[in-house]
């Protein structure tokens, strides 16, 4: 009997301390269905970007899913607005879970605006990593003025896609 007693009384208290834990501040940014805002320290929850003044058209059946499909001809850049900005848009980067297309709004030699034209939607889960990875891509490089942005964890192949995509703007627009 005393044993058990023993036995139950060292498994409450374990209880107790495992539910009373208190973890610090996640360092990383994760895509777990509790974690819809990012973990970065000091960072805060933005709205998702407007939408674009000039929509791009729906893409064509057959693509933007992750299809064998080829990637579309890259476009040159758009004509400079008359407010002395420049559109940009980057290729359409495949990779295993869909498509993934960029437009770069640069003004003044500094990225003002990105807008994702295509991103992983044909499977619920990459719909869901894609409606949170993207307000975070998107920040990403409005912080970084560059393809060098951090890869957003549990959208790993979207990210790379998504610099990669950039920066194939960026060369564009500088050319």
């Amino acid at each position: 009997m005393k044993r058990a007693f023993a036995a139950v009384a060292a498994t409450v208290a374990g209880l107790v301390v495992l539910l009373g834990y208190k973890s610090g501040p996640a360092r990383r940014v994760g895509l777990t269905p509790q974690a819809a805002s990012p973990a970065l320290p000091g960072a805060t929850q933005t709205p998702a970007p407007a939408p674009s003044p000039d929509p791009a058209p729906p893409p064509a059946p057959g693509t933007g899913t992750g299809g064998t499909t080829p990637a579309a001809p890259t476009p040159a850049p758009a004509p400079a607005a008359s407010s002395g900005s420049t559109v940009v848009t980057g290729p359409d980067v495949p990779n295993q879970y869909g498509d993934v297309q960029i437009r770069l709004t640069i003004q003044k030699g500094r990225i003002v605006d990105v807008t994702a034209l295509q991103m992983p939607v044909d499977r619920s889960r990459s719909a869901y990593i894609s409606q949170v990875a993207g307000p975070l891509l998107h920040d990403e490089v409005i912080q970084a003025q560059s393809a060098n942005i951090d890869i957003i964890s549990g959208a790993t192949y979207t990210s790379e896609s998504y610099a990669r995509s950039v920066q194939a703007a960026l060369d564009q627009a500088r050319a």
